[in-house]
């Protein structure tokens, strides 16, 4: 009832329901290896910026790739199963790293309140559910939240994708991370601008803060 028949990404038949992807297609996914990379090329996106204590993205996102179909089904087609599936593929990933502080909270990056109720969900939240119910952390919405709507970032320099996130964000339980270690979770990142903004609000408001993201993409036509 919850998964197909045929593999998401070549249309092949499955082996087992439980899965989204046929095992060739798995096998192929182009996996980063950046969790176990010190200042691979995601941390050295903020190096300067922001002060991350970990960044990392699990796979390379490029265009006609299996990872762009896969988040075409998550975000465009309604198949929640998808972010959930990656999530728990970024948990595997992660207990594998060398990174071992611990993590209080899993944040997932805020949707616009109207965008999530057009979309039905935010993509980033289902992704980070199948995150923390891989590494036995909790999910938490509730601390912070996105107040305005962007101009959409695709077409834009770094320098103007950073000023088009100015003020987006906003922390609503500062309390409840002073002193905690949050992963932001996101589906893809590109220049970092709108993760940037986020994380520089959870650091304003006393938390440490690393990144974790489904994708890595160098084109900012994403």
């Amino acid at each position: 009832m919850f998964f197909p028949e045929f593999c998401y990404s070549c249309g092949s038949d499955l082996v087992s329901r439980e899965q989204l992807l046929c095992l060739r297609c798995l096998h192929q996914l182009p996996y980063t290896r950046f969790e176990k990379i010190k200042g691979n090329p995601v941390e050295k996106i903020f190096w300067g910026r922001i002060p991350v204590r970990f960044a990392a993205s699990l796979l390379y996102f490029t265009k006609g790739s299996t990872v762009e179909r896969l988040m075409h089904q998550l975000k465009y087609r309604g198949k929640k199963e998808v972010g959930m599936y990656c999530g728990r593929l970024m948990g595997q990933a992660f207990t594998r790293s060398s990174f071992s502080e611990q993590i209080d909270l899993l944040i997932p990056l805020p949707l616009f309140k109207k965008k999530e109720h057009q979309r039905g969900y935010n993509q980033a939240k289902l992704i980070c559910d199948g995150l923390g119910e891989s590494l036995h952390l909790p999910v938490s919405t509730e601390i912070i939240e996105r107040v305005e709507a962007t101009e959409t970032q695709t077409h834009k320099n770094r320098v103007e994708r950073w000023q088009n996130m100015q003020g987006m964000f906003k922390v609503k339980e500062s309390s409840a991370i002073q002193n905690k270690h949050l992963i932001l979770v996101d589906d893809v990142i590109t220049t970092g601008a709108t993760l940037e903004s986020c994380a520089q609000e959870l650091l304003n408001a006393g938390a440490m803060v690393s990144i974790y993201t489904l994708g890595y993409s160098s084109s900012k036509n994403v």
